[in-house]
């Protein structure tokens, strides 16, 4: 039998993913939110504490960080540093309406909204948000604490690196690669690898902002 979840903040995602791992079975123990939160309900599920009472459900439950990320994973990131250091195991979340190949992998606290699509030989990193309508093709690769937003296109063969944010609608050509620490904004056709770090956008996307 699988332990229940804890939720660790709350938000706008932390609603999608409540959603998500009801929908396949999980309960959900509480939320681990600000001090000012704790008391109210995200939907229907309580905010029971904050991050410093991580330690407290090590061997209650499973953990999902449900902080969004759209420009900035260090949250996220600290977190996962955080379960991990206490002790605590992620949960891996794969929504009723996801498909993810029996060939493909998915590293721990990876989470798959509804109608995502992970083909054959795809391997998804640890701390991942898969968002709605995603679609990872086959022998994909993509890196630790990445966001790959709503209805994104990541083509065959591609690889994408660690701390990267894909934006909603964003398309990569075959086999392309994209470097660590790497921002695509929404609607971008990414027609060749691109490695330096920051923000890029347009159709072929084009490095807008340089980050050092």
């Amino acid at each position: 039998m699988r332990k229940p979840l804890i939720l660790v903040g709350g938000g706008g995602h932390c609603k999608s993913v409540i959603e998500a791992a009801e929908s396949t079975g999980y309960s959900i123990l509480g939320v681990l939110d600000m001090p000012e939160e704790v008391g109210k309900e995200i939907l229907s599920t309580k905010v029971i504490g904050t991050d410093d009472d991580i330690p407290a459900y090590v061997d209650k439950a499973e953990f999902v960080i449900t902080v969004g990320f759209i420009k900035d994973p260090t949250i996220r990131i600290k977190l996962y540093n955080k379960i991990k250091e206490a002790g605590g195991k992620l949960a891996t979340i794969v929504a009723s309406t996801a498909y993810v190949s029996k060939y493909a992998t998915l590293g721990e606290g990876t989470v798959v909204l509804h109608q995502a699509f992970v083909n054959a030989g795809a391997k998804i990193g640890k701390n991942v948000i898969l968002n709605t309508a995603t679609n990872i093709e086959h022998d994909a690769e993509i890196g630790d604490h990445c966001h790959i937003s709503t209805g994104t296109m990541v083509n065959g063969e591609c690889k994408v690196g660690e701390r990267c944010f894909i934006g909603s609608q964003s398309v990569l050509a075959n086999c392309i690669s994209v470097g660590d620490d790497i921002i695509v904004s929404a609607g971008s056709f990414v027609r060749k690898s691109i490695s330096e770090k920051g923000i890029y956008s347009g159709n072929p996307a084009m490095i807008k902002f340089k980050v050092k």
